[in-house]
C-alpha cells in the first residue's frame, strides 16, 4: 500500500513538473494538447456565437412587441378619426355641414 502511495505520490509530482511535455515522447502529448486547445477554441466561439443570437433574439422581440404597440396605437387612431362625429368635426371649420335630406340610391337601367 505505502509503494503504492510512493509511485502515484511519483507521478503526480512529474505532472505538476511538466516532464510528460519534455520526455523523448513528448511529440504525442504536444498534439494532444494542441488538439485539445484546438477544440476550446472552437467552443469558445461557438458559444459566443450563440450569445450573440441569444442577444439579437431578445433584441428583436423587444422592437416586435414596440412595432406592435406602434401599430395598435395607430389602429385606434385611425379607428377615432374615421368615425362620423370626427368627420362632421374637422369639416364644420370649412362650412361644410350634414345634409338634413338623406340619401337616395339611383338605379341605371341598363341599355341593351
Amino acid at each position: 500500500m505505502y509503494e503504492e502511495f510512493k509511485i502515484m505520490k511519483k507521478n503526480i509530482y512529474s505532472i505538476l513538473r511538466g516532464k510528460f511535455l519534455v520526455s523523448d515522447d513528448s511529440f504525442k502529448n504536444w498534439r494532444i494538447i494542441i488538439w485539445i486547445s484546438f477544440l476550446a477554441i472552437i467552443m469558445i466561439a461557438s458559444s459566443h456565437s450563440a450569445d450573440q443570437k441569444v442577444y439579437e433574439i431578445a433584441r428583436l422581440k423587444n422592437e416586435v412587441k414596440e412595432l406592435r404597440s406602434a401599430f395598435v396605437d395607430g389602429r385606434s387612431k385611425l379607428m377615432r378619426l374615421k368615425m362620423e362625429s370626427s368627420i362632421i368635426k374637422k369639416v364644420a371649420d370649412k362650412g361644410i355641414v350634414i345634409s338634413e335630406i338623406p340619401p337616395k340610391k339611383i338605379k341605371v337601367k341598363a341599355q341593351d
